[in-house]
């Protein structure tokens, strides 16, 4: 599954639940796909200023 796709999913997932605990835990597991999520974005703008450099 795309990293993307599985953000949208928690997030719906996350406007369903019930719970204090199901909402706690699907935060957890949203907090840490999007931390993954930036992680990859600044690692491919590192990379693209390195083989880009500005003028």
């Amino acid at each position: 599954m795309i990293l993307e796709q599985h953000i949208e999913e928690l997030r719906a997932e996350l406007r369903n639940c019930c719970d204090r605990k199901e909402y706690r835990e699907t935060k957890a597991m949203l907090d840490a796909a999007l931390a993954e999520l930036d992680a990859r974005l600044n690692a491919q703008d590192a990379l693209l200023r390195n083989e880009f450099p500005p003028s």
